[in-house]
């Protein structure tokens, strides 16, 4: 997905989107530790430069779209739901190639050492490859179901409007957030085949993306105090949201649940571990971006807002997993949050560290 479906202007895309988002978001945008907005690339040849252009370490905020999306249903996740993240990963990687190739000639001013202003990949093979993640994206979406397709095509047309017409738009941050919210309707739409009971969460994780992209805006030149602030109030409010009440499981969950997920209607313990679970996470989401958000408020310089950027997209996989848990399906929600070191653990046995995902 783009930039656009992780999860900010320069994170991560849609998509899945994140970023796109389905998307991030820095993607994202990305997941796992987001390194700073200059750093030279560690990957040699030709697989490190496709993975500093694809931003793989991105990709770990991407499958918990479409999972909190399907606990939203109330539907145990099967292989439809497997079919949604694949489409998700698929339009995510489209942004974040379709991305580099819009912004080639930026980049041969701004960031030289980038695999296509250093000739380390041609721009008509990003392009290339930007058309096949999204026909892939689009053709797993139609394997899983006409309701996903009918989600995938508008989030698949959001990833490609950012990146070469909305990116430096006043729309750029809002079409990031529509990626990203889509991202997470799209795995409800493969699994329960409705998008209704999501459309909360979706409107949750979209706001949070909002707030990360708007910030990202100033990544390079820094100087902004009120996005800062503005992305503070909003893990605040979000946090509430999430935490505040438990919501009422949707009429389709499962009534035989797997260990570790609630039936219909939980009460006594399960209910309360299940809203002890959502209070963790959302603990967890409120100090991933809340730190890095106060310090870029208090000194808006490039290298802090950059970390600001960064630590929004690293939320983003703690906010998808209190989003399951709020909808009652703690396994999946433990699953979501599993994806943090997951990725913290492939960037630093795969020496992406410095591998830039803006």
């Amino acid at each position: 997905m783009s930039r656009a479906v992780a999860v900010a202007r320069n994170a991560s895309a849609p998509a899945g989107a994140a970023g796109s988002g389905p998307a991030a978001e820095n993607a994202p945008s990305g997941a796992a530790g987001t390194p700073a907005h200059g750093s030279r690339p560690t990957g040699t040849g030709r697989a490190g430069a496709w993975a500093e252009l694809l931003r793989l370490p991105a990709l770990f905020t991407v499958p918990g779209d479409a999972l909190a999306g399907a606990a939203a249903t109330g539907v145990r996740p099967g292989p439809r739901t497997l079919l949604a993240i694949g489409s998700s990963l698929c339009l995510y990687e489209a942004g974040m190639a379709l991305n580099d190739w819009a912004d080639r000639a930026e980049d041969a001013v701004e960031r030289p050492h980038r695999p296509l202003p250093s000739g380390r990949i041609r721009p008509a093979a990003a392009l290339t490859a930007a058309c096949g993640l999204t026909g892939a994206g689009l053709a797993l979406a139609a394997a899983a179901g006409r309701p996903a397709l009918a989600v995938a095509a508008p989030l698949a047309a959001t990833v490609w409007a950012y990146d070469l017409a909305l990116k430096h738009t006043p729309a750029g941050p809002v079409a990031m957030a529509a990626a990203r919210g889509l991202d997470l309707l799209l795995g409800a739409a493969a699994t329960g085949g409705a998008t209704r009971p999501a459309l909360p969460s979706a409107a949750l994780l979209g706001s949070h993306t909002l707030a990360v992209t708007t910030v990202s805006r100033r990544e390079t030149d820094g100087g902004s105090v009120l996005a800062p602030l503005a992305a503070l109030t909003t893990t605040a409010a979000l946090t509430r949201l999430v935490t505040r009440r438990r919501t009422r499981l949707p009429a389709g969950r499962w009534a035989a649940a797997a260990p570790g997920l609630p039936g219909p209607g939980p009460t006594g313990r399960p209910a309360q571990a299940t809203g002890a679970l959502t209070t963790a996470l959302g603990a967890a989401y409120a100090a991933t971006a809340a730190r890095p958000y106060v310090h870029a408020a208090l000194n808006p310089s490039p290298p802090l807002t950059q970390r600001a950027v960064g630590g929004g997209i690293r939320a983003t996989i703690p906010l998808q997993a209190a989003l399951a848990a709020r909808s009652g399906a703690a396994a999946t929600s433990l699953l979501v949050a599993a994806l943090a070191p997951a990725g913290r653990m492939f960037v630093r046995r795969a020496g992406l560290r410095k591998v830039s995902i803006t």
